[in-house]
């Protein structure tokens, strides 16, 4: 959090990592000593007991992430079915890094989720007019990690804004882990530039305030 010490963050979620595996203890001890306002998206095993979903619920997961970018170790029907699982028992929604120019074979599937949202503007100039047309349909898409990705980071955003001024949410992609370039304060005023005060206001904060049910966590 020194990083962003100026920046007035007042809540937000945490991301593992995925390098970090399976291992949860990290992320509940960031949790708890952000506190209340902060919420977790881990990355789970199919295998995942009811038991273990609730208990991380508890400490304030609120999502799940695969990496499908980087080649993770889920098929496609176990990712379909895990996200409904984590959805019914507790409210989960999924979280895919991936390139969205690879989407258009899952796009019927992502849909049908019940919530659903995709990392990093979906990464590629190539995948951006796949990504629209799944954001038109309710997928919300992570405007993080602009050191990351190969495409027009201002025009990208104004283009998922137009289609569904709901879908868009900034974060830090802090620590920045293999990235060409880390977060930059710029990147905040870039969303302002791009989409006026308002605009900005849902990408920054109101957005992912309603996905992540922050509201929650200040009671937890």
């Amino acid at each position: 959090m020194a990083r962003t010490a100026g920046l007035g963050i007042r809540g937000g979620a945490v991301v593992s990592g995925s390098f970090q595996g399976f291992d949860q203890g990290y992320l509940r001890e960031s949790l708890a000593r952000l506190g209340p306002g902060f919420v977790g998206v881990t990355q789970l095993p199919s295998t995942t007991s009811d038991a273990e979903i609730r208990d991380l619920d508890a400490a304030g997961i609120r999502a799940v992430r695969f990496n499908l970018y980087r080649g993770g170790p889920e098929t496609i029907d176990e990712l379909n079915s895990f996200a409904r699982r984590v959805h019914d028992i507790a409210g989960w929604h999924v979280e895919l890094y991936v390139d969205a120019a690879h989407l258009g074979q899952l796009a019927d599937q992502l849909i049908a989720l019940p919530a659903v949202s995709i990392d990093h503007l979906g990464m590629s100039a190539e995948g951006v007019e796949l990504l629209l047309p799944l954001v038109d349909k309710g997928i919300r898409v992570k405007a993080t990690g602009f050191g990351r990705v190969g495409l027009d980071v201002r025009d990208t955003v104004k283009k998922i804004h137009a289609v569904n001024p709901d879908a868009l949410m900034f974060g830090t992609d802090l620590p920045s882990t293999r990235a060409r370039r880390p977060f930059e304060d710029s990147d905040i005023d870039l969303i302002s530039e791009a989409l006026g005060d308002a605009g900005a206001s849902k990408v920054l904060w109101e957005n992912s305030a309603a996905f992540y049910r922050l509201a929650e966590a200040q009671d937890r």
